[in-house]
């Protein structure tokens, strides 16, 4: 158990920026959401086996679009009155919050509702990489029929109308089905708190170990930027044993928003020929030319500033800028149940019309 600090804050958002995947939330929001957890309360870090097996752990999320596309409003309060209604709705104490997955914001999803209610911060991701649905960040429960969970949104903008509360309960699918129309009312970008789960499930199925992966890559990152901007990229593969796949210059961007999501393709010219991009809120996969897939999520695929090695979201790449397409192999992940969920694919494979469960559970060969 370690206090986090305001440096944490910054490493986590740093490094989460890279897991985010092209989504996972917005830099601002989560330094500001961080910032605020630290200066309310002492919000502390703890790994699961620091916790008794019957504890309650709850996820702490935010659901929606993270290309900026909609009218949104979510502020820290919101987080905090997500995770109260839960625990009322509940009935029982709260030990600890973890999140989803991690991403620009999303990292620190939990840290200020564990600062406000004094709960710890748990050390585990329902994915280590940001990801389009619920489903795939419900630790392998998205197609349960015998858990009956509990899911909570709040936010939105009171002085339109927009702002919501909610309390649903029942399946993981159906809840969370509900629970994305609701982050689309209220103007795409909502506050979640769900899935009441003991330690004993958490350590059997989550991505261990996260947070504390993407502080460590975060303060790789800082410690290059400080001492050469060029230095970065080699920071980042060196810190995760990812690569570049390849680089070149945004030639179409295609993206539509759609009930809570952005979807389409973004298409990059490198030397090697063109590759795609299948965008749904993140990068779900890299197909090249030919048709052959190159990189598939549970990979991590990112976008950065060759330069810089900045990590650019979906929501600001432009067409004629160039960029590097980073990727971090599965195998050098460590993965949830919820990413070898069969139950979760079919639903992102027929927006974006591509195959990703066979390449995700069935180990099919990529072109690396």
């Amino acid at each position: 158990m370690r206090q986090l600090t305001l440096n944490d804050v910054k490493a986590a958002v740093k490094g989460g920026s890279i897991f985010a995947s092209g989504g996972g939330g917005w830099v601002d929001h989560g330094l500001e959401i961080g910032s605020a957890a630290i200066t309310i309360g002492r919000p502390k870090l703890v790994s699961i086996d620091e916790l008794p097996d019957d504890a309650i752990i709850v996820t702490a999320t935010a659901i929606g679009a993270p290309a900026g596309t909609t009218d949104w409003q979510m502020l820290g309060k919101d987080y905090i009155k997500a995770v109260q209604l839960l625990q009322e709705r509940l009935g029982r104490k709260i030990t600890g919050l973890m999140t989803p997955q991690n991403g620009m914001s999303s990292s620190i999803n939990g840290w200020l509702p564990a600062a406000a209610l004094d709960l710890v911060v748990v050390d585990a991701v329902g994915d280590i990489r940001a990801h389009p649905t619920g489903k795939m960040g419900s630790l392998g429960l998205a197609g349960s029929l015998d858990y009956e969970t509990i899911q909570v949104v709040a936010g939105g903008k009171p002085e339109t109308g927009s702002y919501i509360e909610l309390v649903v309960t029942g399946t993981p699918a159906k809840t969370s089905n509900i629970l994305r129309i609701a982050s689309d009312m209220s103007g795409g970008f909502i506050a979640c708190a769900r899935h009441p789960l003991p330690a004993k499930f958490i350590k059997e199925n989550a991505a261990l170990g996260g947070i504390s992966r993407a502080i460590e890559l975060g303060n790789a990152i800082i410690k290059a930027e400080k001492e050469d901007t060029s230095k970065v990229v080699d920071a980042i593969c060196q810190t995760t044993k990812g690569k570049i796949i390849g680089q070149g210059t945004v030639i179409k961007k295609e993206i539509r928003y759609s009930v809570g999501y952005d979807i389409g393709t973004i298409t990059i010219d490198t030397e090697d020929g063109l590759l795609t991009l299948h965008v749904m809120n993140e990068y779900m996969a890299v197909d090249n030319q030919k048709g052959q897939r190159v990189a598939s999520f549970p990979d991590v695929i990112t976008t950065l500033e060759p330069g810089t090695g900045r990590p650019v979201s979906v929501g600001h790449v432009k067409e004629g800028e160039q960029l590097s397409i980073f990727n971090i192999a599965k195998e050098n992940l460590p993965l949830s149940t919820g990413v070898k969920d069969s139950s979760v694919y079919p639903e992102v494979e027929k927006v974006l019309g591509i195959d990703l469960a066979k390449y995700a559970l069935e180990g099919h060969a990529l072109v690396r």
